[in-house]
């Protein structure tokens, strides 16, 4: 398992997996913001949080075809197929490498990007722990979908359409834990509920991916 997260993390950087055009993007979507709504401060100090929520998940939504296209095209998808270890745990180690390479690099960068939209300095601390907790379960998610898709001619398309409807809880929640920790109404409740997706995600979804690439495989 190790052995293969690694060979994941080394191509993601190496072979333009998402790596570098996540935060790229972030970044681009968080410049574009204020010239699109203005610079009024206590408008961008307002919508931060949901700006910063939608381009991470966005971000993370662009590597999301490349988590098995890859090996899947070369036949490495095949080989793994027939490995002592299960596709469960193979489906567990790609959504760890594609969040190692997407959603952790995101989650650390935000809260520096936050100053761009005047963020309030009390939410930081909470956009930064809604991220650490919601972004696993996008990459969870995102590997389903790419499990889904792969084989699929231009299935990227259709992938986002079969991920984006799923990502909405986490986004709803993410950003409400941040406004209701700014707005001192308590955040345990959103927080705890992102939690609770998030592994609910990592007990499920490596078994549902696991079926679906069996059948994929055939």
């Amino acid at each position: 398992m190790i052995a293969l997260l690694r060979r994941d993390l080394a191509l993601a950087v190496r072979a333009g997996g998402g790596f570098g055009l996540g935060l790229a993007f972030f970044l681009i979507v968080v410049v574009l913001v204020p010239f699109g709504v203005g610079p009024d401060r206590g408008t961008l100090t307002l919508i931060a949080p949901g700006i910063l929520w939608v381009a991470a998940l966005l971000a993370a939504l662009l590597s999301l075809d490349r988590i098995f296209a890859l090996d899947f095209e070369d036949g490495s998808l095949a080989l793994l197929a027939t490995a002592p270890l299960p596709l469960e745990g193979i489906a567990l180690i790609k959504a760890l490498a594609h969040w190692m390479t997407t959603g952790l690099p995101l989650t650390l960068v935000a809260p520096a990007l936050g100053f761009f939209l005047n963020m309030a300095p009390d939410a930081y601390g909470y956009l930064l722990v809604s991220l650490a907790l919601g972004t696993p379960a996008l990459s969870m998610i995102g590997s389903f979908g790419a499990a889904l898709t792969v084989g699929l001619r231009r299935g990227g398309l259709l992938l986002s359409l079969l991920v984006l409807p799923l990502y909405v809880p986490t986004l709803i929640f993410g950003a409400e834990a941040v406004r209701r920790g700014v707005d001192g109404t308590g955040a345990t409740a959103p927080l705890m509920l992102m939690g609770a997706i998030t592994l609910g995600c990592f007990a499920l979804l490596p078994f549902a991916s696991a079926a679906v690439l069996r059948i994929n495989l055939r």
